[in-house]
């Protein structure tokens, strides 16, 4: 029996509408964590407390990821009831709306405290949408992927997710350049402004994906379940635990994103912000190519090992480079920049979308997937606020963050090691207490 043409292509249409996708929605999310480092300690708060104005602009960069568990809640839940497409283009337009609308927001010395305050409402809705993009872009590759490929096609989520950082990080390096009252004025809003076309282009690509085969199945011969975070605290509860521990390793990518590039430009270490803006641009231009590696290695060696690999190596890897930094010796920095972020980090970042999206059933993996990586991610989020307080007054105990950052890396190593081994498991047995085995599988499906 022929397979339709349509149906072979379908995993790779999934994998470069979830790229894309993912590119073009943490394009947006991120040029907001280069401007929270850079130029809203400026433009938003109060300018005469150069410390307490860097801190709460750095706290609203965190708001996002405390909105996430709330939207993770109600996206999860619809995407397990009405699909992984529809969720797909939702959060694709209300993020391109979102940023949108900060780069038209009024500033401090225009409207006062009302400026902050609209900022933080953008930034929650910003957030909201991030809490059902990722979750609902890895279920539609998951589900597309053949089986023994998971981990490679579930990973262009991520390498998506990398590309929009470097995007957002290219698109602020000619800004940053602007002289202070220029980029001050109209100059920092430009990337935001950019930010409609991804409603436009990620509708036009999104809109022409098919739903997956695995929950046409489920729809049709189950139906979806009622309540589908009931179901997910009935049988999965063990599992999104170990998702929320395991998701804090997001907080490497908070730390080297924000926090070492507010501490790197600062005073004590005197570094450009070009400069720096570089070093994370080039870390995640290898990081594109990286993740696909590593995700390919766990197809064959498992998700387990690759994961550990990259949660063990960035909590010794951020020590490097946050020393590194405070040397003042730039090509040391970027060279460790790129090791620490664009190759180790990757190994966990780039395996996770199959390492937790295979621990679910089709049933609930939307829910379980969203509620479990938003609400380790809400933690990771806030570690750049932690990590500037507590980098003592002057921001340059960078020991300090640097401890504090491999602190968070031990809840997923003991995740990886407690969780089962599911590479090698067929898609539509995911998240089954007790797979059944081959010979069994072919009796059934014979």
């Amino acid at each position: 029996m022929s397979v339709p043409a349509d149906a072979v292509g379908q995993p790779k249409k999934a994998a470069t509408a979830a790229w894309i996708g993912s590119a073009l929605e943490y394009y947006d999310f991120f040029i907001y964590g280069s401007a929270a480092a850079l130029i809203f300690p400026e433009i938003f708060f109060d300018k005469s407390d150069p410390a307490t104005a860097t801190l709460l602009s750095l706290a609203t960069f965190g708001v996002a990821y405390a909105a996430r568990p709330i939207g993770a809640l109600f996206l999860g839940h619809f995407g397990d009831k009405v699909g992984r497409k529809k969720i797909m283009v939702f959060t694709l337009i209300l993020m391109g709306l979102s940023t949108f609308l900060i780069g038209c927001l009024p500033t401090r010395d225009q409207v006062g405290t009302l400026a902050p305050v609209l900022l933080v409402l953008c930034r929650v809705l910003q957030g909201i949408s991030a809490a059902g993009e990722q979750a609902s872009a890895n279920s539609m590759t998951l589900e597309h992927a053949p089986p023994n490929r998971r981990g490679f096609f579930t990973s262009f989520t991520l390498s998506g997710t990398q590309g929009g950082q470097l995007l957002a990080t290219l698109a602020f390096i000619p800004i940053a350049a602007l002289p202070e009252d220029q980029l001050l004025s109209w100059g920092w809003r430009i990337p935001f402004f950019l930010s409609i076309a991804v409603a436009v282009v990620g509708y036009v690509i999104r809109r022409k994906l098919e739903e997956t085969p695995a929950f046409e199945q489920q729809t049709a011969s189950e139906g979806v379940v009622k309540m589908p975070l009931a179901f997910l605290a009935r049988n999965h509860w063990a599992d999104v635990l170990r998702v929320i521990a395991g998701a804090l390793i997001a907080s490497v990518s908070t730390i080297f994103t924000v926090w070492a590039l507010a501490y790197a430009t600062s005073d004590s270490v005197g570094m450009s912000r070009s400069s720096m803006l570089w070093v994370g641009a080039l870390a995640n231009l290898v990081a594109l190519g990286a993740i696909p590696v590593w995700a390919t290695l766990s197809d064959r060696i498992g998700r387990r090992p690759v994961f550990l690999i990259g949660a063990a190596g960035s909590a010794v890897m951020m020590f490097v480079y946050l020393w590194a930094i405070s040397t003042g010796n730039y090509p040391l920095t970027l060279v460790l920049g790129i090791v620490t972020f664009g190759v180790v980090y990757s190994a966990a970042n780039g395996v996770w979308p199959a390492f937790y999206g295979e621990m679910f059933s089709t049933r609930v993996r939307l829910s379980g997937m969203a509620i479990g990586t938003q609400i380790g991610f809400a933690v990771a989020g806030f570690a750049v606020t932690f990590a500037a307080q507590i980098a003592g007054p002057d921001g340059s105990d960078w020991s300090a963050v640097a401890f504090f950052t491999a602190a968070l890396c031990v809840p997923p190593v003991i995740a990886a090691l407690t969780a089962r081994e599911t590479h090698s498991i067929p898609t539509e047995q995911l998240g089954e207490r007790t797979p059944k085995p081959a010979a069994e599988r072919e009796i059934v499906t014979a």
